[in-house]
C-alpha cells in the first residue's frame, strides 16, 4: 500500500478515515513528545525513552520523553504521531517507506513507523 503521491477523495466531516474504512486500521493511541517529566513515567531502556499516560488516558494519549542519545528517529522525538492497530503488519506496510526497521517494544507486539506528509504514523500488530 503506497500512499506517496496518491490523491485521496475528500472526506466528509462525518466519515471515518480511509485507512479505517477501507483497510480496517483501528485507532490505538496518539504519541506526544515532551521534555517535561511526567507522573508515572515508565522507562524503556532499549529505546532510551520514558512513556506515561498510555495506561491511564481514556483518550489513548501517550507522552514520550527521550534521553539525549535515544536511538528513536528525530521525527518521532519531535512530532506527535498517531498509531493504528492492524491485523497483519507485513501486509499493512507493503509499499510504505519505513522510518526505521520493524521493532518489538514488548513480547507479542510488532511496530512499524512511516511518515505521511511529515507526520509519523505507527502501525501495531498484537499476537
Amino acid at each position: 500500500m503506497n500512499f506517496k503521491g496518491v490523491i485521496f477523495p475528500e472526506r466528509k466531516e462525518y466519515e471515518t478515515p480511509l485507512v479505517s474504512e477501507k483497510y480496517g486500521w483501528r485507532y490505538h493511541h496518539i504519541g506526544i513528545p515532551t521534555n517535561k517529566k511526567m507522573a508515572g513515567e515508565i522507562y524503556i531502556k532499549k529505546y532510551g525513552m520514558y512513556i506515561s499516560g498510555f495506561s491511564s488516558s481514556p483518550f489513548g494519549i501517550e507522552w514520550m520523553r527521550f534521553d539525549k542519545n535515544s536511538p528513536i528517529s528525530d521525527l518521532v522525538k519531535t512530532v506527535p504521531h498517531i498509531a493504528f492497530e492492524v491485523d497483519d503488519l507485513q501486509e499493512a506496510i507493503k509499499g510504505l517507506e519505513l522510518i526505521d526497521e520493524i521493532s518489538s517494544p514488548a513480547e507479542g507486539i510488532k511496530v512499524a513507523m512511516f511518515q505521511h506528509n511529515g507526520a509519523p504514523v505507527e502501525l501495531i500488530e498484537f499476537s
